[in-house]
């Protein structure tokens, strides 16, 4: 019995695709170029397992990509459940800077697998734009933001997260940055 292609894993298959997502994180952050069977052979799976669940380097590196960005997008329902949205917002901030400094040894991976000749392009950060989105809009309703702030214009505000390097001192530098960029953001907001 064949399954079908959008069934939901069993459980062992899906450890064992989480196990090599997890390794591979650590092996492509630290080396772009990892070979796919030493991520095999770290994650205890085989071959036949690892192509199963992700036939190239490219389908394996856009997962991570993906996974990791659903993550950071998925906590800004988090920190809205227990803080004030201004709040929430402000410690989002600072899980999209811990993910960009985080990754940063994965960008070259990235940059690999979709600038090849006939690769998928870089996927969308669709799900983080939602949740800036969603944080945005939250704050501006409870006026502890300027109203009207796009997700684009946030992700502009915050682009120099992506010019810190992550093998200095980057935690205060990503700290003063979101700082000036959330006291901007509350300029002109009507609760203030």
């Amino acid at each position: 019995m064949q399954e079908k292609k959008d069934a939901p894993l069993r459980s062992d298959a899906q450890r064992n695709r989480e196990r090599i997502l997890e390794v591979a994180l650590t092996e492509l952050t630290r080396n772009a170029d990892a070979p796919l069977s030493v991520i095999a052979r770290k994650a205890g799976v085989g071959q036949g397992t690892f192509y199963r669940n992700f036939p190239s380097r490219e389908a394996l590196v856009l997962e991570i990509y993906r996974h990791e960005m659903q993550q950071v997008a998925d906590s800004a329902a988090e920190l809205l459940q227990d803080r004030a949205p201004d709040q929430a917002l402000r410690a989002w901030m600072d899980r999209v800077a811990e993910f960009a400094m985080a990754k940063a040894g994965l960008a070259d991976a990235i940059r690999q697998a979709t600038s090849a000749p006939g690769s998928p392009g870089k996927p969308a950060p669709t799900p983080v734009t939602a949740a800036a989105e969603r944080l945005l809009r939250a704050a501006e309703k409870a006026g502890t933001i300027r109203p009207g702030v796009t997700a684009d214009d946030f992700h502009l505000a915050i682009a120099g997260l992506w010019q810190i390097d992550p093998g200095d001192d980057w935690q205060s530098r990503v700290g003063r940055l979101l700082d000036l960029v959330m006291d901007g953001l509350r300029a002109g907001a009507p609760g203030r």
